[in-house]
């Protein structure tokens, strides 16, 4: 393993780090102790899902709770925006434009955080513990201005972590910065699964099952993210003898899942926003539509299903444009074999990606709720998911296929130096 690669890795565990201290700065002015009653007693619905992605970071009313979150939904709205609005999309393409295009999401980023902040900060006044305490220790405009500065600060780290890990790290910061999150949860949760075997909550043949259904989860994402189809590509005799000192893929490989961990992250977002805000509302019609966005309730879950199919289109759309890899072909002197170059090649490339596309989009929704399912059936008393499982595995796989490719880089680095 070379040095480059190491410090790599170096800086990425260190940001990681940097994340998880992070997680234990409160946000001045909280009693943490009312806020842990409060979440402790909230672990089953939308509130216990956030704060496992959060990393337990909304427990403790960090100055990072939103995490990441108003990140990822202002990346959807402009990603919506882009598909919409083809000036937006043409940015998106430009070097300069990209810029402006990043800068755009980081205001909006900015401004989702504190109507977030805000509305988490005044919806603290009402909550109080089992004494009658109350979770806010200062005066309402003192707290509500300061609560809402820590937590744009800490979501303001959290971007700038995220793109130092994508520029000088190894993998995606903001796909890691969510791994590391649910990661760190899983020590507790084993503890807390140890506890209720020992205290006869939960029967250990179910524990069995359990185990058995994240082996199979994860062993079923592993085989069919590694799954791809690869379309035959030949190259004109000149061009072959142009590149005989380089290394000329022969071939167009096109994953099953072409949308990798963004939907399910994107379907989670969206879901978690509507039921987290209604949770902190104290009349019975929405306390009542909370109950129905429950993350441990079937309408969640056929919601979440449909949700990341629809993401899963979505962003294959976005990532996979047949068009763009049909004129690039053509200008190599490449061709499809039984294809004609140009509009057809581009044709016959969305028709096998629309195709994998479905099939992706199934795996997905059926990863990021079946789970669920089937531990519901069993009557688990705590929530588990698919959609963490997915978004572990993915991430680990994503990360590396990276750490590998940079290995291979390095070693014909090497060898193209021996050669001269």
């Amino acid at each position: 393993m070379n040095k480059a690669l190491i410090n790599k890795i170096l800086i990425t565990l260190g940001f990681l780090f940097l994340y998880r201290v992070l997680a234990y700065i409160p946000v001045p002015g909280v009693n943490i102790d009312v806020v842990k009653e409060f979440f402790d007693s909230q672990a089953g619905n939308a509130l216990g899902m956030f704060n496992m992605f959060s990393g337990n970071a909304v427990r403790r009313l960090s100055i990072i709770s939103l995490g990441i979150m108003p990140y990822i939904t202002a990346s959807i709205i402009m990603e919506l925006l882009a598909a919409t609005f083809p000036s937006l999309g043409q940015m998106k393409k430009e070097r300069d434009g990209m810029v402006k295009y990043m800068q755009i999401i980081r205001y909006a980023t900015i401004a989702i955080t504190l109507v977030q902040a805000i509305g988490v900060s005044i919806g603290l006044n009402s909550l109080t513990g089992k004494g009658g305490e109350s979770a806010i220790m200062i005066d309402m405009p003192t707290f509500v201005t300061v609560a809402a500065i820590s937590m744009l600060a800490g979501t303001m780290i959290l971007m700038w972590i995220g793109e130092q890990i994508t520029q000088r790290g190894i993998g995606n910061g903001i796909s890691l910065i969510i791994f590391a999150g649910i990661v760190s949860g899983i020590p507790s949760a084993i503890a807390g699964t140890v506890n209720l075997v020992n205290t006869g909550e939960l029967n250990f043949l179910v524990l069995i099952a359990i185990f058995a259904i994240i082996l199979i989860t994860v062993g079923f994402i592993i085989y069919v993210e590694l799954g791809e189809r690869r379309i035959p590509v030949s190259y004109s005799r000149k061009v072959m003898m142009q590149n005989q000192k380089k290394r000329v893929m022969n071939y167009i490989p096109i994953k099953v899942n072409l949308s990798g961990v963004i939907p399910p992250i994107f379907a989670s977002a969206i879901l978690m926003f509507p039921s987290t805000i209604l949770q902190a509302s104290t009349n019975p019609i929405i306390q009542k539509i909370s109950d129905i966005l429950n993350p441990n309730g079937y309408f969640f879950n056929i919601l979440m299903f449909f949700f990341v199919i629809f993401f899963a289109y979505f962003y294959a759309s976005i990532v996979f444009n047949a068009k763009d890899i049909a004129e690039n072909l053509k200008r190599q002197g490449g061709f499809i074999p039984g294809v004609r170059p140009g509009e057809s090649t581009a044709e016959f490339l969305n028709e096998v990606a629309s195709r994998l596309t479905f099939w992706g989009a199934i795996y997905l929704g059926i990863i990021s709720t079946l789970p669920w399912i089937l531990v519901k059936g069993m009557g688990v008393p705590f929530y588990f998911g698919g959609t963490a499982v997915l978004i572990v595995v993915q991430v680990a796989l994503d990360t590396m296929r990276k750490i590998e490719a940079q290995i291979y880089m390095s070693k014909y680095e090497t060898l193209s130096a021996v050669g001269l």
